[in-house]
């Protein structure tokens, strides 16, 4: 959900199936973003998760596999560990600023990020309408806004650029 692109803020909202024996989910920030507003919600029985924010080479306790330094930090979000043979759905929602990868350019909305989840939604922000996006992407009208929805079917990061312009423009900028 992009807000305004002059404030470089938007919210995401993703959903997790953990698995036997999990008792936390990792979400690393990416580095010259800010994360705010944290929330977690354990969508099985609807309690809210507590969250902390982990800095630094410590993430790496919890997620061993993680590409960390010093300098970065993640959200951890728990809930109770979950038994043998079950799951757990979370549901996970943060604000982020990224002023690098998320502005405006020369009168543009600029976008550009990776993906690195199966299926992703983008919702515009009210005013503005499609220029550009370099991935394949359903386009449609929700609520008065701009909503894509890409599909990602590799097993790494898609590479996601979408530039948009004001709706009260007379004509579409040049590309």
């Amino acid at each position: 959900d992009l807000q305004a692109p002059e404030t470089h803020r938007f919210s995401l909202t993703h959903d997790y199936t953990a698995g036997p024996g999990e008792d936390h989910y990792v979400n690393i920030v990416r580095a010259g973003s800010t994360a705010s507003d944290p929330q977690g919600r354990d969508l099985d029985t609807g309690a809210t998760l507590p969250v902390a924010t982990v800095r630094g080479l410590a993430i790496k306790a919890l997620e061993p596999m993680a590409e960390v330094t010093a300098d970065s930090e993640a959200l951890v979000f728990r809930f109770a560990a979950v038994p043998a043979g079950g799951s757990r759905r979370i549901r996970i929602a943060e604000t982020y600023a990224d002023p690098a990868r998320y502005r405006v350019e020369d009168g543009r909305l600029v976008w550009h990020r990776s993906f690195g989840r199966p299926a992703n939604a983008m919702l515009l922000p009210a005013g503005w309408r499609l220029a550009s996006v370099s991935v394949p992407a359903t386009v449609r009208m929700e609520a008065g806004r701009l909503r894509l929805d890409l599909v990602n079917p590799r097993n790494d990061e898609i590479d996601v650029k979408v530039t948009a312009y004001r709706a009260d423009e007379t004509s579409q900028p040049n590309q």
